[in-house]
């Protein structure tokens, strides 16, 4: 399959795998990205409804290491995907085609670890522009060689994915029909893992951070309503040090167009065990607004 970009550029849409999952269809995609001028590969649990026109689409942005197979083979998301009539896309955490110096140097920076900005500091500002290619260039994709609606989308994601998912549909009041999160880094310039991402990614200076800070852009958003739903481990090891969900609902709290559930379950952890019994919840908060007219 092919589409052509706004830059007026070809792009073909390999099928590289494809398996029957409770009736939905389970597959992988290899592209080229102009985005972040490299291959890149994206997961699609299609549903059974996607035979008789084309269907919602839910944008999963998986977290630190993870690849586009966690997803669909670990939080059992393919029934409810089923039921709710509704595609799941599940792209890479990081441009893969092409290595730099140091991308493989840690776990939490570089190969796996692209959180979701588009790099402004040399060697990453060439290919590390994960926000333009999740907001911009993979929907486009998706809704030229997948049945995809292209104006009926949500978007959720997992720690490093949730931050993603949530300033994605901050950022972008108007793209997502809703937006929700697993143990989400709700306030990335107050941690380590964002203070040392935004460092290598963006440079010292930290105003330009706040664009990409769920909890800075929750104080400042100017949108339309927008309902979220959290669900937090209270056993999460990255709770105390990382994570900070409270801060997040404070700052929605103080903007009335911003409601937010923050569920916290206890004795989960941080792991696709936790995800996995709440995601059909997550499926359905998500078809609700999909579904509206």
């Amino acid at each position: 399959r092919f589409y052509m970009a706004e830059a007026q550029q070809t792009i073909e849409l390999k099928e590289t795998s494809s398996a029957k999952c409770f009736g939905t269809l389970v597959k992988t995609f290899s592209h080229f990205s102009p985005a972040l001028k490299c291959d890149m590969t994206f997961a699609a649990i299609i549903p059974p409804q996607a035979e008789d026109g084309k269907v919602p689409v839910i944008y999963w942005l998986s977290g630190l290491t993870c690849n586009e197979q966690n997803f669909i083979t670990k939080a059992g998301a393919q029934r409810a995907a089923a039921k709710h009539g509704v595609m799941i896309i599940c792209p890479d955490t990081s441009p893969r085609g092409v290595r730099l110096p140091g991308d493989d140097a840690s776990w939490d920076f570089g190969l796996g670890a692209g959180f979701y900005v588009d790099a402004t500091a040399a060697p990453w500002s060439e290919h590390y522009r994960m926000y333009t290619y999740i907001t911009a260039e993979l929907p486009d994709i998706v809704t030229q060689g997948l049945p995809a609606l292209p104006d009926k989308m949500s978007i959720m994601g997992h720690s490093m994915g949730g931050h993603g998912a949530l300033v994605c549909a901050l950022r972008n009041p108007s793209l997502y029909a809703s937006a929700s999160a697993f143990a989400p880094i709700c306030n990335p310039t107050q941690c380590p893992w964002g203070v040392k991402a935004f460092t290598g990614y963006l440079g010292e200076d930290r105003a330009a951070w706040e664009q990409y800070d769920a909890t800075l852009l929750a104080e400042a958003y100017r949108g339309p309503a927008l309902e979220l739903l959290i669900d937090q481990g209270l056993v999460d090891k990255f709770l105390k040090d990382q994570l900070h969900p409270h801060a997040f609902v404070r700052a929605c709290a103080a903007n009335g167009s911003i409601r937010v559930t923050l569920r916290e379950q206890a004795g989960y952890d941080h792991s696709y065990y936790f995800i996995s019994s709440f995601i059909e919840d997550h499926i359905a908060h998500h078809a609700a607004f999909l579904k509206s007219p």
